[in-house]
């Protein structure tokens, strides 16, 4: 079944975009706070017109008790979202940042992403990894792909990332890029290599001829080392910048993308990396016996 053919809207030709990978501090929400608007502050300074924060920037990631993490959860509206929307709007900036969101009885993890008009989409995570489980309840709706000035914006979270089915979705939603919060954590990898969340986060670039920003976190959290590898891709998954695994406030990468390009999917004169799917093929998908 081929691909949707979208409008061709007038977007940008090359934009800056910025990942601010930020070494958060666990329970320091003022403090990550801080950290997070020098960050945009800094990325806006530095041209960019998207700038993507880290995992539950506000809180840091390792909650010890679901408990525990309802006492730094906060609604999509609560205080930390709504300084990220003002310094959206103070800095004519598109800003994702991930947050512990409190919605009634449900408790997720979840990214936000802020337009300067005031336009407010929330996401939260269908896959949780590991610990995560025993913490969040689980999302339920696809990653959404938001209109915005720039263009069309996909989201994401971490292990999510890692779903092939699942980052196959927005690139068959239109979106021209796909903005991902992580917190990866350092693992051991063979000498020379780079982690395999990065080839995992280029390859999906590349099948769906699609760029991905991936805004990862630094420094050390109750006895997790974090990897510190953000990174942007091009559409063919080739990384465009990507970050050293570094101690610190912030750490900024920036990259020019032409979003618009995006939306060719031809990867050779007579193949389109969506209209070559053959779902009918493809039904033992949607068999859960297998």
């Amino acid at each position: 079944m081929p691909h949707a053919v979208l409008p061709a809207e007038k977007t940008a030709r090359s934009v800056s975009i910025a990942c601010c990978q930020l070494a958060p501090v666990f329970g320091d929400v003022s403090g990550n706070m801080r950290r997070s608007r020098d960050a945009l502050i800094q990325a806006s300074r530095r041209g960019a017109k998207l700038a993507i924060l880290p995992e539950l920037a506000n809180t840091g990631y390792v909650f010890s008790s679901r408990d525990e993490a309802w006492g730094l959860a906060e609604t999509a509206a609560g205080p930390c979202v709504s300084e990220w929307r003002e310094l959206a709007a103070e800095l004519d900036l598109i800003v994702v940042a991930g947050f512990c969101e409190a919605d009634g009885d449900g408790l997720y993890n979840s990214a936000v992403l802020l337009r300067p008009d005031g336009g407010q989409t929330c996401y939260r995570k269908a896959h949780l990894w590991d610990g995560e489980k025993a913490i969040f309840d689980v999302g339920n709706q696809p990653p959404p792909v938001v209109e915005t000035a720039i263009g069309r914006l996909g989201m994401m979270i971490c292990y999510d990332l890692e779903i092939p089915e699942w980052t196959r979705l927005p690139a068959l939603a239109g979106a021209d890029l796909l903005c991902v919060p992580v917190n990866w954590p350092a693992q051991s990898h063979p000498e020379g290599e780079r982690p395999a969340e990065m080839i995992k986060a280029q390859a999906n670039a590349a099948f769906n001829h699609l760029p991905v920003a991936v805004c990862d976190r630094a420094g050390s959290e109750r006895g997790v080392d974090w990897a510190g590898c953000s990174l942007i891709t091009d559409a063919k998954g080739y990384v465009l910048a990507r970050a050293s695994r570094q101690d610190g406030d912030c750490q900024l990468i920036l990259a020019a993308l032409d979003l618009a390009a995006s939306r060719d999917k031809y990867i050779s004169p007579r193949n389109d990396v969506l209209a070559d799917r053959r779902p009918e093929l493809y039904r033992a998908l949607l068999d859960p016996s297998r």
